[in-house]
């Protein structure tokens, strides 16, 4: 059981590993660079919202007798609305900009950073959690395989996500090992959602399917919302667009291929 659980962990292992690198690049990202790795990160979630989050949760649904696109919606738009309102109250700040979002706050810049990533990383989290919690508890149509999947999906795109914080952080005027730890405090969020998921993993088998969609709405909020737009944002914007194929394409094959 000990080395089922360490599944959990793994997506936390990617983001500590991408914030590693602040003490091997330069001080500041290329500009492409980043685009790339947005791009690759909003392709991953992309795919693993569809293949391992609402494609179980319709096939689950389907099983248990229920309306199979009811759950699925039901879900997704749950998740979609609990991001919105979480990206409305909490204090934050995007990578390229510096108008603060949500409640009004004293905090730093390099704090509202993290912030806004701990954002991004919260349904992640959720995700890998519900997979993990379904496989656990068999008779769901989620294998481990599947789970352990999504993990390692997340913990690749988990990668970029963790230097593209810690090195703006370096650039603000960090120093290399805070720049690290604040990369590594925004991640933190995911194990820790994971296992309050897997706690109350035997009072979910009902409304199994309903999250599964809603951790996908939750993660489509972000890509859309924040991912894709920073991706986007100046010129030279085909090379996010080449990142989100790259990263839709790696998670597809991995799902498919191991789940």
């Amino acid at each position: 059981m000990l080395k089922e659980l360490s599944i959990i962990g793994i997506p936390f292992l990617g983001t500590a590993l991408g914030a590693a690198t602040v003490f091997f690049m330069r001080k500041e990202m290329r500009p492409g660079l980043e685009k790339l790795l947005l791009g690759f990160a909003s392709g991953v979630m992309i795919a693993a919202s569809v293949w391992s989050l609402l494609i179980p949760a319709i096939e689950l649904s389907e099983e248990q007798g229920k309306a199979a696109w009811l759950p699925a919606s039901a879900g997704f738009l749950l998740g979609m609305g609990f991001l919105l309102l979480l990206d409305s109250l909490v204090p934050h700040v995007h990578i390229d900009s510096d108008k603060p979002e949500g409640i009004r706050a004293g905090f730093r810049k390099t704090t509202m950073l993290v912030l806004a990533v701990t954002l991004h990383n919260l349904p992640e989290g959720m995700a890998v959690g519900v997979t993990f919690a379904g496989a656990m508890l068999g008779d769901t149509g989620i294998t481990m395989a599947g789970a352990l999947t999504l993990a390692v999906g997340i913990a690749i795109q988990n990668f970029p996500e963790g230097a593209i914080i810690s090195m703006p952080l370096r650039s603000a005027g960090a120093s290399k090992r805070r720049a690290f730890l604040y990369g590594v405090l925004s991640g933190v969020v995911e194990p820790v959602g994971a296992v309050v998921t897997v706690l109350l993993a035997s009072w979910v088998v009902p409304i199994l399917p309903y999250l599964l969609a809603f951790a996908a709405g939750a993660m489509i909020y972000v890509v859309v919302e924040e991912l894709i737009p920073e991706a986007q944002a100046g010129g030279h914007t085909n090379i996010g667009t080449v990142g989100v194929a790259a990263g839709f394409v790696l998670m597809m094959i991995l799902d498919v291929a191991l789940g």
